[in-house]
């Protein structure tokens, strides 16, 4: 039997001998699927086909199943299917809408799958005839847009939205759908917005049109004006943004309970005994169970309302209006999801992930707002961030993380992600990332003399040890990247602190304490001297780049040479072999008066966010992912035809 006529709706054998009988909307279809039209025997033909359950399978398979001549053959036909589509939406028999809107998606989807390499235009043609297309997709999206905009049922809306996430993800490459270019001049923008605002449809919708609008944003979004990139970018209504906000609360907070639970559940029982009574030969098996499929789709839409729209940044801030979420907010829930997806980046999905989540911290660190908004001292939180499982490291109970600015969590975050990922398969785009967000947060101390309250010397000892990781792999890492930029970076922080730490470091004991870690672990920043020293006089690829760590090495240098001979005589006129931490502070504090060091230029200067032409290949790649995850889980036949039709049942 053949893929198709197993697919059709096969009733009951009577005898061995006759063919199984055919449903009759299988029937209807295979009329379409001749020469003649259908109609023209028959003139209630389409009024009864939208009276009938839509096989979904058995049609898009048909479809799949025709060959260039069929096309050819059938073409009108198609076209009349799609245009009585369009029409039976404007039905008051709901049935007939249901129906109608459930064949449209298994018509963009059957002819997309069979015509994989055939251009945008020829599609179109199959689909509703090149000429008649700009006034069909008027039609259906105006019918879409009052459906979705009117009092019809929550069923239908939700059926119109996945009809849409079927239209804009039927090719792998949004950008190359052609038929998106009518979505673009039929804007539903307003009408997603309408579902956010209201709290209701929201609650039932609101993952869905965040999804579809994030997807909509990046069709074409570098070659021409994308009109939802221009819309998204101007909303200033509060209630929209608030609910835009909700939505994507609700799904970051719903993926963070899930990890809690899978965390919860793999400290108890048998499991945790077991991997407690034979060490760590368990311990990737217990990674493996607590991984919790991303959602880059909600992480998307995130990032497009920061990136485009500064209104939102308003948005993160603020408690949510659910009395469920009422401990936390979004940026809150946002820093415990970056911290569980940052943990393991080996998976493409979780680096892309990892990756996103500092490209948003980034747009926020570089925000005026956001940053008035997490070094504001009068609004402190808890944030209990996940933390990598280490050997050498106590767990910490969350009970004892004391209230304070978000900044810290920030850092904290930041300083989470160094520690954690030194390791062979070095991820080097993220701890540019990382030392970026953590330079643009201080510039913004700098700037506005914040003197901030936070165990500094946590992040100058995980960003020596990252100095130290360097030169430990030197030959491994060079082979794939370009460490001293990495190494210019971390060094210019330290340069930062050494310039400016007097304007926001929170007293002049940290001050002490930052010379005090420079001087106890001089040794790695004279070792890295050596080795750049070494790479910049000869001749290579790396000459230039790591002649510019010699010059920003110039100040740390200086503090090295001249505290350390303070520090052994100190040693030696008073006898004494080790010098105990008061003891170096107190030689560093009588010995700042004959110190010299040079002024560094721009160390307060960085170069801000730009999504194009840098990431512009990350985020091609990035929405192709999302795009067939969606196409994957959009599911039309979720909606039974007994539930709908009970929902309908007042419906005359």
């Amino acid at each position: 039997m053949s893929q198709v006529e197993k697919k059709a709706g096969l009733l009951r054998r009577t005898s061995s001998s006759k063919k199984p009988l055919k449903e009759k909307v299988v029937l209807m279809y295979d009329e379409i699927f001749a020469k003649e039209d259908p109609a023209k025997n028959n003139p209630r033909f389409w009024d009864e086909l939208f009276l009938m359950k839509v096989n979904l399978e058995y049609l898009e398979s048909k479809l799949e199943s025709v060959n260039g001549e069929e096309v050819q053959r059938i073409q009108d036909n198609i076209n009349s299917l799609f245009h009585h589509c369009v029409q039976a939406l404007g039905e008051e028999h709901q049935i007939k809408v249901v129906n109608a809107l459930q064949t449209l998606c298994a018509l963009f989807r059957g002819v997309h799958q069979k015509n994989k390499s055939a251009s945008g235009f020829d599609i179109i043609n199959m689909l509703m005839g090149f000429d008649k297309a700009e006034q069909r997709m008027k039609d259906l999206m105006e019918r879409l847009d009052s459906l979705l905009c009117g009092d019809s049922s929550e069923s239908l809306k939700s059926l119109c939205l996945k009809l849409l996430l079927c239209l804009v993800t039927v090719t792998d490459n949004i950008s190359q759908n052609t038929i998106l270019e009518y979505v673009m001049i039929n804007s539903i923008f307003e009408a997603i917005l309408q579902i956010l605002s209201d709290p209701s449809s929201r609650g039932q919708h609101g993952y869905d049109s965040v999804v579809l609008l994030a997807l909509l944003v990046n069709y074409r979004k570098y070659e021409s004006v994308n009109p939802y990139i221009v819309k998204l970018s101007i909303v200033d209504d509060e209630p929209t943004l608030d609910g835009m906000g909700v939505v994507l609360h609700q799904a970051l907070t719903e993926y963070n309970r899930q990890y809690k639970d899978k965390e919860e559940e793999n400290q108890g029982g048998f499991f945790s005994t077991l991997t407690s009574m034979v060490g760590s030969m368990f311990i990737a098996d217990v990674d493996e169970k607590l991984s919790v499929q991303t959602n880059e789709a909600i992480l998307l839409a995130l990032y497009e309302a920061v990136h485009l729209n500064r209104n939102f940044i308003t948005v993160l801030a603020q408690l949510p209006l659910d009395p469920n979420l009422q401990t936390s907010n979004l940026l809150i829930t946002f820093l415990k999801y970056a911290s569980i997806v940052m943990q393991d980046t080996k998976d493409e999905h979780r680096l892309n992930s990892a990756r996103l989540c500092l490209i948003i911290l980034t747009c926020i660190a570089e925000d005026q707002y956001a940053d008035a908004f997490l070094h504001d001292d009068n609004i402190n939180f808890r944030v209990s961030l996940h933390k990598m499982p280490m050997r050498h490291r106590k767990k910490t109970p969350g009970k004892n993380i004391p209230s304070r600015p978000l900044v810290c969590a920030v850092l904290d975050l930041m300083v989470e992600f160094i520690v954690t990922h030194m390791m062979k398969d070095f991820p080097m785009d993220l701890y540019l990332r990382c030392v970026q967000i953590i330079h643009k947060l201080l510039c913004y101390q700098k700037k506005c003399r914040i003197r901030l309250h936070y165990t500094w010397r946590e992040l100058w000892s995980a960003l020596i040890n990252l100095l130290k990781f360097l030169l430990s792999n030197e030959t491994a890492l060079l082979a794939k990247h370009n460490i001293f930029y990495l190494a210019l970076l971390v060094v210019n922080l330290f340069n930062m602190f050494i310039t400016y730490g007097d304007t926001f470091l929170p007293t002049s004991n940290s001050y002490d304490e930052l010379y005090y870690e420079i001087v106890r672990m001089h040794q790695v920043f004279d070792n890295l001297y050596c080795m750049v020293l070494r790479v910049s006089t000869n001749t290579g690829q790396w000459k230039e780049a790591a002649s510019k760590v010699t010059h920003a090495l110039v100040n740390i240098r200086a503090i090295v040479n001249h505290f350390n001979p303070k520090i052994e005589s100190y040693a030696a006129v008073n006898h004494i072999s080790q010098l105990s931490e008061e003891q170096v502070l107190e030689v560093v504090r009588s010995n700042y008066d004959t110190l010299t060091l040079k002024l560094q230029d721009g160390l307060d200067q960085f170069e801000r966010y730009s999504e194009q032409p840098k990431e512009a290949a990350f985020f091609k790649e990035l929405v192709r992912s999302i795009s067939l995850n969606v196409r994957k889980n959009v599911s039309l036949n979720s909606l039974s035809q007994d539930v709908l039709l009970k929902e309908f049942s007042t419906i005359s």
